[in-house]
Formats: structure tokens, C-alpha cells, sequence
């Protein structure tokens, strides 16, 4: 008997660890780990759930099931394979430092039972460390990552194992609900979960719209992403899925420019592995800038502004938008992350580990690797960072990417039928002007020039050129 330990691979095809190893029986597991749950948030934890449903579908059909259990993975999983008396538990390697000290906890449990543990690299098409400098260490900068990514030959995807090779637990235990779980329900609406859903969107993604995507990819009104990052996060596809439809996809493209397209998709699937690469060999970014600066970066302690930014209140209506696209959808557009972040940390000079927490409980996507590579980018803090004297102008990016206003006025509704040079010249209306065109829409909390300069005098203290 061998026991598979589903965690970020809620998936039964393309799952390296579920089909590697010999023709034992499998006994398939999930475990809602009260420590990893102690970092969780509720749109998380509603998006697994989700998909722990249709997984568990799967099994059933094959007259097998999904054994859920709640408690400490340390104590759970050498419990059940005692009680299955299995000889071999096998799971998807961690890249994060909570993950890898949960492992190895599991590891030294399984082995003082003498139960033989596999773990295998499933959620990365390249394993930490296979990508390096020709000195042999991690990259610290993307463009020469991707250059490596890029060339090197990916595996192809994997079949589902037979029903054969499945075991049946003898017993149904519940997916406990949110409340169980002591979370309350998601203030958003979650995405559907489930790899029938991943499927779905990806096959969606790869007939057309990929072919639009570097043109369109920054502009928020666009239907024009893939919706994958929350399937990605929690494993609902595998990445050796994704990476065989968007060749497929290559494969079919009508011209160069579509080729060029599905490219720039395949960059950020890049992106992805090197954040994740980041983390495996630097954990405690997570807490702590990558970059060092001779002296600490003041960043200031303003309650108010942190919430008024939570809320989507601070008189700019492209952060607002994405600040409350956060709140209804546990998602937002790449192009406005970047926007929502650099506001924080270079208009409203607040550390970036404010945004870091607050995506983390808001996100049903949120992975620490990709959500801190982010955030510290914005923040001028991390690997391969914005510099610190390139700081988005919120109006601009606004006008620049959403030019008719479609997306302000879909998620600030005190803004629609509001024209839309009137919305992107907010910040230059006079208080009557405002009055008039939007009562209910506040001003501007903060003016962006002079906090522009003080940002600029807040980095060049901390890199030591400047006098206090």
C-alpha cells in the first residue's frame, strides 16, 4: 500500500508523485493542516474545498475515494500509514521554508516507522538549482533565467493512473466546511475550482484569446488572460499540461505576431519557476527585503492610509478599482497589482509587507513566491527589482491602460457615467469640480509629485546618499 499525499496537486492527471513508483495500491490523501491552515485565508480554503469536490468525484468513479482528515500533517499522515499499514508515502516537493520544515518533521516521523518516503518535483517544470549561473549559482536576475527556461527541453504530461491501481479507504470522511475549519465565509466571490475547470480555461485561453495576449495582457477591461493562477497555485493543472496546450497553441498560430504572443505567455509561465526558485534558495524573503540597503528604509506607520488603500478610498480610481476588484473577486489583474503596489510603498511610503499580508488574506491565488516576488519588485526591495527612481504614476498607468475607463467604472461605481478624461484627471479637478462630477468619490489622499520626492529621499537615505 502506498499513501499519496495531495497538497498544491488537487489534480489526478499530469501528477508525477500520484503515478510514480511501483503497482502498490494507492490510497489517496488530503490533510487540512492546522499549521499551514494558521496562514491560510477563507478564499483559499474555499477554492481547495472546491476542488477537493470534483477530486474526490474523480476517485469515487473509480471506485476509490479521497481520505480527508484534519489535524498536524506530523501527526496525520504517519497515523494513516500505520493504521493502512502502508510502507511508502509519497507527495509533491515544497519549495517554501513552512513546507520544506513540514516535510522534513514528516520524513523523520515516516522514518522511524520505517515507512520509505518518495518525493518528487511536480509543481515546477525545473527543480531549483537545475538553472543556474555558469558559477552554479541561483539566478538573481530574470532575462538570463528565461533565456535558460526558455531552451530547455520541458517533460510532456502524464495519464491519470487506472482504477486499478486504486485503493478504497474502507470509509468516507467529510470535507470539513469553512466553519469546521474556523475560517468564515470568503467576502468575494471565488473562482470555481476543480481540474475540470482548469481544463476548461485553459482550452479556452489556447484557442484564441493567447494569440492576443501580448497586446492585450495589460489592459484590465480585456478579457484577455488565462485565469489560471488560481489552478497553478493549488495544483488543479499541472504545469506540464499548460506547457504542452500553449505549444500546441504555438504550433497553430496564424502568424509571427500570434507566435509572439503565445511567447510572452510562455514568459510568464518563467516568471512563475523563478519566483519560485527565489524562495526555495532565500526563504526568509517571505518576512525580510532580498535586497540589502546600507541603512532601513523609513517607511511610515499610517493606519488610516493602509485601510483607506484596503478599502479602494484613495481618490486615484485605477488603485481603487483594483482594491475592490480584490475585495468582490479574490483576484486582480496583473497590470493593477503592479499599480496597487507601487501606490503603497511609493505614494503612501507604507512597508510593502502591509500588501504582502493583505493579498495573502484577500488572493485565491496567493502563493508566496510569486505574491512576494511581486511585492518586492514593486517595492524596489527584491530580486531583479523595479529601481527605486522608476515609481509608476497612478494617472498615467490609469490612461495608459485603461483609457476608456471600462474597468474604473466596472468595479468604483460612484464613477460611472463619468467621463473619462474627467476620471484620469481626478487628481486636477478642483473640489467643485469633484463635487459636481462624482459627490460621492472622495479626493485624492495624498498628492502624487510630493510624495514622488519623498520617496525618492526615503531610498537615497537608505542607500546612504542622502543626509537625514
Amino acid at each position: 500500500m502506498r499513501i499519496h499525499w495531495h497538497r498544491t496537486d488537487l489534480r489526478p492527471s499530469d501528477n508525477l508523485p500520484l503515478v510514480t513508483g511501483e503497482d502498490d495500491p494507492i490510497l489517496p490523501v488530503y490533510v487540512f493542516d492546522s499549521r499551514v491552515l494558521a496562514h491560510a485565508a477563507p478564499p483559499r480554503v474555499a477554492f481547495v474545498r472546491d476542488s477537493l469536490t470534483t477530486l474526490r468525484e474523480w476517485y469515487r468513479a473509480r471506485e476509490s475515494d479521497l481520505l480527508v482528515v484534519r489535524g498536524e500533517a506530523t501527526e496525520e499522515i504517519p497515523r494513516l500509514a500505520d493504521e493502512y499499514d502502508a510502507d511508502t508515502v509519497s507527495w509533491a516537493e515544497a519549495y517554501s521554508g513552512l513546507g520544506r520544515r513540514r516535510d522534513d518533521r514528516v520524513t523523520a516521523r515516516l522514518a522511524d516507522a520505517s515507512v520509505e518516503t518518495r518525493t518528487v518535483h511536480d509543481h515546477l517544470h525545473h527543480e531549483p538549482g537545475s538553472i543556474t549561473t555558469n558559477d552554479g549559482d541561483p539566478y538573481s536576475v530574470y532575462s538570463y533565467f528565461w533565456k535558460k527556461w526558455r531552451d530547455r527541453e520541458k517533460a510532456s504530461s502524464v495519464a491519470a493512473p487506472g482504477a486499478a491501481r486504486l485503493a478504497d479507504p474502507g470509509v468516507e470522511t467529510p470535507i470539513p466546511t469553512l466553519d469546521d475549519l474556523g475560517f468564515d465565509d470568503p467576502e468575494a466571490t471565488i473562482p470555481s475550482g476543480g481540474y475540470e475547470e482548469a481544463r476548461h480555461r485553459l482550452n479556452d485561453f489556447c484557442s484564441g484569446p493567447i494569440y492576443g495576449y501580448k497586446e492585450a495582457r495589460d489592459r484590465p477591461a480585456a478579457d484577455a488572460t488565462s485565469g489560471l493562477s488560481p489552478h497553478l497555485t493549488h495544483g488543479t493543472v499541472g504545469v506540464r499540461t499548460v506547457h504542452d496546450r500553449v505549444v500546441r497553441a504555438r504550433e497553430a498560430a496564424p502568424d509571427e505576431t500570434a507566435r509572439e504572443a503565445v511567447e510572452t505567455f510562455r514568459g510568464e509561465l518563467a516568471w512563475r519557476e523563478f519566483y519560485h526558485h527565489v524562495l526555495h534558495f532565500n526563504p526568509r524573503v517571505v518576512t525580510e527585503n532580498y535586497r540589502e540597503y546600507e541603512n532601513d528604509i523609513a517607511w511610515r506607520d499610517d493606519p488610516a492610509a493602509l485601510q483607506t488603500w484596503k478599502d479602494g478610498e484613495t481618490g486615484y480610481p485605477i488603485v481603487d478599482a483594483g482594491m475592490r476588484q480584490l475585495r468582490a473577486e479574490a483576484y486582480v489583474h496583473n497590470r493593477v497589482r503592479m499599480i496597487v503596489a507601487s501606490f503603497l510603498t511609493k505614494d503612501l511610503l507604507i512597508d510593502w509587507r502591509e500588501g504582502y499580508d493583505w493579498f495573502r488574506q484577500k488572493l485565491a491565488d496567493h502563493n508566496p513566491a510569486n505574491d512576494n516576488g511581486g511585492w518586492q519588485w514593486a517595492a524596489s526591495t527584491g530580486t531583479d527589482a523595479q529601481p527605486y527612481f522608476r515609481i509608476f504614476n497612478p494617472m498615467t498607468q490609469g490612461e495608459r491602460h485603461d483609457p476608456d475607463a471600462e474597468y474604473i467604472r466596472e468595479y468604483v461605481p460612484e464613477l460611472r457615467g463619468v467621463d473619462a478624461d474627467l476620471i484620469h484627471d481626478w487628481h486636477d479637478l478642483s473640489p467643485t469640480q469633484r463635487r459636481r462630477t462624482a459627490p460621492e468619490y472622495p479626493a485624492p489622499i495624498v498628492d502624487h509629485s510630493e510624495r514622488r520626492e519623498q520617496a525618492l529621499t526615503m531610498f537615497e537615505r537608505a542607500r546612504g546618499e542622502a543626509d537625514d
